[in-house]
This record gives C-alpha cells, sequence and structure tokens, in this order.
C-alpha cells in the first residue's frame, strides 16, 4: 500500500483524487487545499471539490492559506507518507516539504511548454494541435522539475477549453496512478531550459477584443470560454461564433452578411460568424435579434 499526501484544488485534481481514492493498493493519508473562498454575487463562502471529495472520504484536510509557515511545514512533517502528489494545488511548496518526500506534480501542458497558471488555455490561444499532462520530480522552480513521463491528446481545430480540459483530465487520472506504480527516479529527465515558455493567470481583461485578427480571436474565444469571455470595448460579450476565414481583408466590424440565423462580420484580417450576444446588463440573445433591436444593418459596424 503507498501512502499519498495530496495536494490539489480545482476540479481537476478532484478527479485525479477520486480515481486514487478507488485505487485498492493506493491510501491517501492527507488532503491539502486551499482555504474556502466566497463566490458569487452574494459572497458565499464555498469549499474547494477537493475538500468535499476528501470530507466524503474521511480523509483528513488542510487550508493553510501559507504552505510556507513553520508551523505548517511542521504539521505534514508528522504525516507518514511515501509519495505527495500535487495537482493544480496554486502554493510552491517550501524546500523542507521536497526534501521530505518524492513530490510529483501533474502540469497540464507538455513541459517545457507554457510553464505557469493557464497552460491549457495557453495551447488553444496558440492554435496548438496536442497537448498533454506532464508528470515531473518537483523542485524549487516553477515547473522547472525532471520529466517522470508525459501523455498527450490531440486537439481539435474547435476544441473549446472545457472539452480539452476534460481530455486533460482523463489522461492525467491514468497518468497519476501509473506513476505512483511504477516510478523509478532514475529514469527522469531533465527539462530543456532552452525550450521553456510560461503563462500567467488569466484576468478579466485578457478578453478584450476587437475586429482585427479573426483567427486569434476564435481562439480567445475557444480559450475564455466560460470564462472570462470575450467582448468588445463597448460590453458587448460575444457568447457564441464561427471562424469563416482567415485571409480575407476589409474594414474591421463590418456586418458583411445577415443569415436567418447569425450574422458575419469582417475583421481587418479574416471574418467570423455570430450566433449568441449579449450586451451589458441583458440576457443572451441571437445575434440577429440584437442588430433588429439595435437597427443595425448590411454595411453597418457592430461595435
Amino acid at each position: 500500500m503507498t501512502r499519498i499526501i495530496f495536494m490539489g484544488t480545482p476540479d481537476y485534481a478532484a478527479d485525479i483524487l477520486k480515481t486514487l481514492i478507488g485505487s485498492d493498493d493506493i491510501e491517501i493519508v492527507a488532503v491539502y487545499t486551499q482555504p474556502d473562498k466566497p463566490v458569487g454575487r452574494k459572497g458565499v463562502l464555498t469549499p474547494p471539490s477537493v475538500k468535499v471529495l476528501a470530507q466524503e472520504a474521511n480523509i483528513p484536510v488542510f487550508q493553510p492559506s501559507r504552505l510556507r509557515d513553520e508551523s505548517i511545514v511542521a504539521q505534514l512533517l508528522k504525516i507518514q507518507c511515501d509519495m505527495i502528489i500535487v495537482a493544480a494545488y496554486g502554493q510552491i511548496l517550501p524546500k523542507a516539504i521536497l526534501d521530505y518526500a518524492p513530490c510529483v506534480n501533474l502540469h497540464a501542458s507538455i513541459l517545457p511548454q507554457y510553464r505557469g497558471a493557464s497552460p491549457i488555455q495557453q495551447s488553444l490561444l496558440n492554435n496548438d494541435r496536442q497537448s498533454g499532462v506532464t508528470a515531473m520530480w518537483m523542485d524549487e522552480g516553477l515547473d522547472t522539475g525532471a520529466i517522470i513521463k508525459i501523455a498527450t491528446v490531440d486537439i481539435s481545430p474547435d476544441e473549446m477549453v472545457e472539452s480539452l480540459y476534460d481530455a486533460l483530465t482523463n489522461i492525467a487520472c491514468d497518468l497519476t496512478v501509473d506513476v505512483i506504480r511504477h516510478w523509478d527516479r532514475k529514469t527522469v529527465l531533465p527539462q530543456n531550459e532552452t525550450l521553456a515558455t510560461h503563462c500567467t493567470k488569466i484576468s478579466k481583461s485578457d478578453g478584450l477584443i476587437a475586429f482585427e485578427d479573426a483567427v486569434a480571436i476564435y481562439n480567445k474565444y475557444r480559450a475564455f470560454t466560460p470564462w472570462p469571455g470575450i467582448y468588445l470595448e463597448s460590453g458587448l460579450k460575444i457568447k457564441k461564433m464561427a471562424l469563416v476565414d482567415e485571409i480575407s481583408e476589409g474594414v474591421a466590424g463590418e456586418i458583411i452578411a445577415i443569415d436567418s440565423d447569425s450574422i458575419i462580420v469582417q475583421c481587418d484580417k479574416g471574418s467570423l460568424r455570430l450566433f449568441k450576444v449579449q450586451a451589458p446588463s441583458k440576457q443572451e440573445t441571437d445575434a440577429v435579434a440584437y442588430l433588429n433591436g439595435k437597427r443595425l444593418v448590411y454595411g453597418n459596424i457592430l461595435a
């Protein structure tokens, strides 16, 4: 029986934890996750998915705001384990913990590509055709540890972030169990630092678009739906769209076609078909209905 301390916070981590809990040869002796956070307009204090799952399985849960605090580290070092598994935990492990037991991180990219907070979205923003999950031996850097094993998935041209997230979660679950059962520290490979790229935490402002490059906008739509979404300077949100062409040139924002269920908008380069939009403080609606309400017609500018 392999004794595991598990560290993680979002649904991605919860699915991995669920797989480990269901494995007969693995025992989860403790779970570390982020503190409960206020959610929604009413700010209802909500526990992370990992906490809910761990409590249902009667596993001890710890939610330190700072894992680096000496008292927190001392507490963890009293928990006997064979390995520490980390999946989207959200905190950097101090050296004392890294030295205590083999620490393995499941990062949702093909490292050293996309180290950092938003690798899944970044792969869509860059229109990649493949993504993956890397199991790595953690060191003191950010996603810089030696690679144990990589599992990959293909990305379709119209892949959305939620479906890619699900695909990566599925392979991460299998990869984690495989690593726990078969990992040999001697077989790890150091990352090639010359190939390293980084991605940052996504903010609301990242969703702002202008009708410049249709491909770039469509990739933003794929990466940022449902959050933070994509929107124009006016606050108009684009809720559902498709890429029409990549190379045509014209007036940015010009309405060049109106069909029964959609409109086509020209970009500086390429064009987009819009099906659903949402004006500020309004309900989502068909793009055609929005045009009718605003009395916009063929040749007008959507802004």
